[in-house]
Formats: structure tokens, sequence, C-alpha cells
């Protein structure tokens, strides 16, 4: 897990075990969702996006870079269900 945008890319720098999929809110300080999901896809091609938001207003961030997308708040199974599907996704 990391605390923020910039440590996840940090992480995914470093090679470590690989990481199937990244799961992150579309508005965070410093780094929106998308940014953080373009510039990880440029580390780990492969990697599956989860984006989720409670936000309820217009949103001004690409979720077009999210693989699925979950409104906050949301059930432990609501969130294995669309990680499940997002994981599923890229097997084609």
């Amino acid at each position: 897990m990391a605390k923020d945008g910039q440590r996840a890319l940090q992480l995914l720098a470093q090679g470590g075990p690989p990481i199937d999929v990244l799961v992150t809110d579309v508005i965070m300080p410093g780094m929106d969702g998308a940014t953080l999901a373009r510039q990880a896809r440029a580390l780990v091609p492969e990697l599956r996006v989860v984006m989720m938001s409670g936000y309820t207003g217009e949103l001004d961030v690409d979720l077009g870079a999210a693989d699925q997308f979950l409104h906050k708040p949301f059930t432990p199974s609501q969130l294995s269900g669309v990680v499940r599907s997002a994981l599923d996704s890229a097997r084609v």
C-alpha cells in the first residue's frame, strides 16, 4: 500500500513483487487518480486500474484511464467484485 501517488509510482518502478491491480481514488492531494493510472501504466503496461470516488459533482478527470469504477461508499464484497472484474478483463 502506498500513502500517495508518488509513492505508488516509486513502488512500481522498484520492480518488487508483481502488482496486477492499482486501486486508487479519483481525487487525491498532489496527483489525481487518472494521472497516477497513466504514469503507472507507462511503468507496467498490463496493469489493471480501479478508480473510486464519493464525489457527486462533475469530475474534471479522465475516467477513461480506469478499467473499472466504484462509487463510494461500497462494501468489501463490491470492492472484491470490481477488482475481480478488472483482473478478468486482463485475460482477453
